[in-house]
């Protein structure tokens, strides 16, 4: 007689849950990067989130590392761009974009995920959106617009788009080349991957740290900037990247793109709960379309008999 999953097991097996907390997550890193903007320079913050989040989770990675070790020498190449364009790049791009960007323009560019996803997966992947995937997208895509633009068409006017804008929508490009790789990934453990693109990532910004360090001053040490480094390297870092690699493992990058969607409906939702912005009728609008595009985009196809 086997024994019942474990809860953990269980959650494994949920892509939908797994890449909803990756938007919640996401949503809250946001959030923090935009408070802690003038604390940090950028790539100091991104090699300092790698570094803690890598080392919390060498500990329980190494002995997968050690049995796939050969696995990943064979696919240094592949692992290393993962690693630089998902890590390095994506991380230091987003974190410099929001010292210059409003965070309602980063909001509407958020939305260009799922986009950057369908061009890479097919320049990559040779996959293409099926009508119900570009449906649900753009029906989400629309449920964020309502959103950021609180019902009113008339506020594109007010949207000024800038350096910073330019910034994260090369982040955004970034992450989804990011996604179609880690599709190509080899069969290896997911905390070897995750150590292996945390440490590598991080290694990888020396460069540019060392650099940043001459010209910028360091951060201070105090409890305000170490809560946030902690927060950014576990929430945002490694419990997002283990829910992210193992969504888009189990339904593909397609059909995991659209959940980019959810990451301004819930730094919405923080707003609300926590900086007392006052809930509106747009907001149920909003969530709505979204939510229904994400169900529609997500959905597995029937295949004919």
């Amino acid at each position: 007689m086997t024994s019942a999953p474990s809860p953990l097991a269980r959650l494994a097996d949920q892509p939908y849950l797994l890449l909803s907390l990756t938007s919640l997550f996401w949503a809250g890193n946001a959030v923090m990067g935009r408070f802690i903007a003038g604390h940090f320079p950028p790539v100091t913050l991104s090699f300092m989130r790698w570094t803690v989040a890598f080392l919390i989770v060498i500990p329980f990675a190494w002995r997968h590392l050690v049995e796939d070790r050969m696995m990943i020498r064979r696919h240094i190449k592949l692992m290393v761009a993962v690693s630089v364009i998902g890590i390095s790049t994506f991380n230091t791009l987003q974190y410099t974009s929001l010292q210059y960007t409003t965070a309602l323009n980063v909001l509407l560019l958020q939305s260009t995920g799922p986009l950057f996803v369908a061009i890479w997966a097919l320049i990559v992947l040779r996959v293409r959106l099926t009508l119900a995937q570009a449906i649900g997208a753009l029906a989400s895509m629309l449920g964020v617009a309502v959103i950021i633009l609180h019902g009113n068409i008339a506020e594109l006017a007010s949207i000024d788009l800038n350096y910073g804008d330019l910034l994260f929508l090369g982040a955004m490009a970034a992450f989804g080349l990011f996604t179609a790789l880690s599709q190509k990934r080899p069969a290896i453990h997911g905390l070897s991957f995750l150590a292996f693109t945390f440490g590598c990532g991080a290694v990888c910004l020396i460069p540019l740290l060392i650099w940043e360090m001459s010209v910028q001053p360091a951060p201070a040490f105090d409890l305000t900037n170490v809560a946030a480094v902690g927060y950014v390297s576990i929430f945002p870092s490694i419990l997002a990247y283990l829910c992210y690699n193992r969504g888009v493992r189990l339904i593909g990058a397609n059909r995991s793109a659209p959940f980019f969607h959810l990451v301004p409906v819930f730094g919405s939702a923080m707003a609300i709960l926590f900086l007392g912005e006052r809930p509106h009728l747009y907001h149920a609008v909003g969530y709505a379309l979204v939510l229904t595009g994400v169900i529609i985009a997500a959905r597995k196809q029937k295949t004919a008999a």
